[in-house]
């Protein structure tokens, strides 16, 4: 178990971004072997998708669909503890999501008589891809769900896979059931991103899909991308911490070790100019991780892991926005300066008390992340992610004729004379 200590004064600048990305994205060729998955949930539907639930979950289902008795059992399954914080976080995600999206934009007038605007519209129908495995994610269930459904999308179908007895975990059906999601259904893998993009006789095909997932969910979504939209290509998680003497070691060591316990292919980084917090840091990380129920986990992402040590703060953001991180913390006593130098990163956590995991659960903001650089083209997760803006202009009498000419001699040069008519025959009646 170890986790590298690196200086630009020992190594270039490139050298350690090759570094990171060597680590960063270890991909395995699984393309074939979803490929194969796609075709067979295509061809045979239900019948497929019954024999790969089998195969890679061990369990023998007759139906797909929840049902509303095993929602029911799931409330006497769990806490009312967990029942409130479910609840707490779901009050929160909706405040901050109900901003993020404007129904009718404002009027533009880009000539007399010319009125552009845009509204919008939500995707009528999406898939939620909620992972299994090595855990349960309800809070998940909340980033996706809460932003679909102040959308307005019409029909939101849910998938998770079900363990060996075939049942999902209850926390994740209680937060489907708090968003008002009924249409959940016990599949994993890339044979549920196949349903869900194709449609079977018990799952409805949709027009986009979201979540996140592993390695063949990810490559399942990238595949049947243009049969449906996706929210955005998913990898590993990550987490980089930028940190000054003023940040508190242990804190700092906490929050990296938080996004290593995901999976063991996940990153941390911590990109610093003291050497002291580097030590301090790589002694912190090393003693808490020891003491977590996932130290296996850790023990092989700390190994994705880097501590850099920078010789200037321009050179600490310009290795930033060139990595474009998933998760940044901002841990300095200029925090809100530096910030206005950071371009590429998912989501951003200022000062010592902005601990990553609040961002995970319950601040509002939305987990559902940009990885592998991504972030440098791509947002959060938010609810204009579940619509599209619709195009709307209204010309009036006096704005056709301003505008004649300038399309009359446009579409004469391109040679498409149906285009110069279609304005030319309106001015035959006297307009």
């Amino acid at each position: 178990m170890f986790m590298k200590i690196i200086s630009t004064k020992q190594y270039s600048f490139q050298t350690i971004l090759n570094l990171i990305r060597e680590r960063q994205s270890k991909k395995t060729n699984v393309e074939a072997v979803v490929s194969k998955i796609i075709g067979d949930v295509r061809k045979n539907k239900d019948k497929a998708l019954f024999a790969f639930t089998k195969k890679f979950e061990g369990a023998d289902l007759k139906v797909l669909a929840v049902s509303k008795q095993e929602i029911a059992t799931a409330y006497k399954q769990e806490s009312k503890e967990l029942v409130k914080a479910l609840k707490v976080a779901k009050t929160n995600i909706e405040k901050f999501h109900k901003s993020n999206v404007q129904i009718k934009e404002q009027k533009v007038t880009t000539a007399k008589g010319v009125q552009i605007w845009r509204e919008f519209r939500p995707i009528e129908k999406v898939g939620l891809y909620i992972p299994g495995g090595k855990a349960a994610y309800p809070s998940t269930v909340l980033m996706l769900a809460i932003p679909a459904k102040i959308a307005g999308c019409k029909e939101i179908v849910l998938c998770v896979p079900p363990n060996k007895e075939g049942k999902v975990p209850s926390a994740v059906l209680i937060a489907a059931d708090l968003c008002g999601i009924s249409k959940i259904f016990k599949v994993g893998g890339a044979q549920a991103v196949a349903a869900m993009a194709y449609g079977t006789e018990s799952i409805p095909k949709v027009s986009k899909i979201f979540g996140p997932g592993n390695q063949y969910v990810t490559t399942a979504k990238m595949m049947v991308y243009g049969e449906v939209d996706i929210d955005m290509p998913a990898g590993p998680s990550e987490v980089l911490a930028l940190a000054d003497e003023s940040a508190d070691p242990d804190w700092i060591a906490a929050d990296l070790l938080s996004q290593l316990e995901h999976g063991e292919d996940s990153q941390a980084i911590l990109v610093t100019l003291s050497e002291t917090l580097a030590k301090q840091v790589y002694d912190q990380v090393l003693k808490q991780a020891e003491q977590l129920f996932r130290l296996q986990i850790v023990r092989q992402s700390l190994k994705n892991s880097f501590i850099i040590i920078t010789k200037t703060i321009t050179e600490a953001c310009d290795l930033i926005n060139d990595y474009a991180p998933e998760h940044l913390e901002i841990v300095c006593k200029n925090e809100n300066a530096i910030l206005k130098r950071i371009n590429n990163a998912g989501s951003v956590f200022l000062g010592n008390y902005s601990s990553e995991p609040l961002g995970d659960y319950a601040t509002g903001s939305n987990h559902t992340l940009p990885t592998s650089g991504y972030a440098k083209m791509f947002s959060a997760l938010s609810v204009e992610s579940f619509g599209k803006k619709m195009q709307i202009q209204q010309v009036t009498k006096e704005g056709i004729k301003n505008l004649r000419t300038t399309v009359e001699v446009l579409a004469a040069k391109e040679g498409l004379d149906a285009h110069k008519n279609a304005v030319s025959i309106r001015f035959k009646k006297n307009l």
